[in-house]
C-alpha cells in the first residue's frame, strides 16, 4: 500500500491510499462518509477490491490524515476539487468508478455537477445521500442520526460520546463479532474534530436534475433498515437515475460492508465488472 498526498484547490493536504495493481482496467476511488475514514471499509474489503481493480481510498478533508481547514465545508466546489485533485494527482483520466458511503456520495455528485463524467465508467452510492437540507428527499436521515444531532458535534466529550454512542450498531449491524470494528468506528468520528462534524452540515444542496441527466451507469446499494440514512434516499436516487442498478439489502443497516462482506465485494466488484 502506498500512502500518498496532494492538496485540494484551497490548499488542504488530502491524503489518500493506493493498493493494487497500476494496470488494472478501472480505478475504483473509495470516499467515506460523516466523522469517518478511509479505513472505514475494513482491511478484507480493501484487500478483496484491491485484488481486482486500482484502489484509491481517500480520506476527505477535516477526516483521517487528510487536513482539517477552518472553512470550505459549505462549498460544493471544493468539495468537487478534492476528487478532481486525487484523479489528477493519479493521472486518471478515464476509466474511474466513484463509490461513496453515506456522505461520500453528496461528494460524488459535488464532482459530478462541478467536472462531468469525462473520467468516470459508472458510480456506486452506499447508503447514500445525494442531497442535504431539510425536505431534500435525496438526504432524508434516519432515527439514529436524528438522535445524534445536534450534540454528536459539541465540543463537550461528555455529551459527544454519548451522541455518538447513541449510533449503537447502525454501523455494524448485528454485535456479534463486530466489536473491534466498532470500536474503531467510534474511535473515527471522535477523532474527527467537532467543528468538522458540524460544518458538514451546514449547507444545502439538491443534486435531482444532475441524477436526471447521469450519463454513466449507477449500482444504489442500501440497507432497507438503514437508520442513519433513511431508505427512501437511495430509493429517490434509483428513480431518478437513468441507468440504474439496485440492490436493497433486507434488514441491514448502514454498513453494508461491515454486516456483509463477501456480498459487497461481489456485488460491487460484478457492477464494475460490467462496465466493460
Amino acid at each position: 500500500m502506498a500512502i500518498r498526498e496532494t492538496t485540494g484547490s484551497d490548499g488542504t493536504a488530502l491524503v489518500y491510499s493506493v493498493t493494487g495493481s497500476p494496470d488494472s482496467g478501472k480505478t475504483l476511488v473509495l470516499l467515506h462518509g460523516w466523522a469517518q475514514s478511509s479505513r472505514c471499509w475494513g482491511e478484507d474489503v480493501l484487500a478483496e477490491l484491491a485484488d481486482r481493480y486500482r484502489l484509491v481510498a481517500v480520506d476527505l478533508r477535516g477526516h483521517g490524515y487528510s487536513g482539517a481547514p477552518d472553512s470550505g465545508y459549505d462549498d460544493p466546489a471544493v468539495w468537487a476539487g478534492d476528487v478532481r485533485a486525487v484523479l489528477d494527482a493519479e493521472g486518471i483520466a478515464e476509466g474511474a468508478v466513484l463509490l461513496g458511503w453515506s456522505y461520500g456520495g453528496l461528494v460524488i455528485c459535488d464532482y459530478l455537477a462541478a467536472h462531468g463524467s469525462g473520467a468516470v465508467d459508472g458510480i456506486v452510492l452506499v447508503g447514500a445521500i445525494t442531497g442535504i437540507g431539510r425536505g431534500r428527499k435525496g438526504g432524508k436521515v434516519g432515527p439514529a442520526m436524528r438522535a445524534a444531532v445536534p450534540d454528536a458535534m459539541s465540543e463537550d466529550p461528555r455529551t459527544a460520546i454519548r451522541a455518538l454512542g447513541s449510533f449503537g450498531t447502525a454501523l455494524t449491524g448485528p454485535p456479534e463479532g463486530k466489536g473491534v470494528t466498532s470500536q474503531a468506528l467510534f474511535g473515527a468520528s471522535l477523532s474527527t474534530p467537532p467543528r468538522v462534524r458540524a460544518a458538514l452540515f451546514a449547507r444545502e444542496a439538491d443534486h435531482d436534475d444532475l441524477l436526471r441527466a447521469l450519463d454513466v451507469p449507477a449500482l444504489v446499494l442500501h440497507g432497507t433498515a438503514d437508520s442513519v440514512v433513511d431508505v427512501s434516499a437511495g430509493e429517490h436516487a434509483a428513480a431518478l437515475i437513468p441507468d440504474v442498478r439496485t440492490s436493497f439489502w433486507d434488514g441491514c443497516d448502514h454498513g453494508p460492508f461491515v454486516e456483509d462482506p463477501k456480498r459487497f465485494v461481489t456485488e460491487v466488484s460484478e457492477f464494475v465488472d460490467s462496465l466493460g
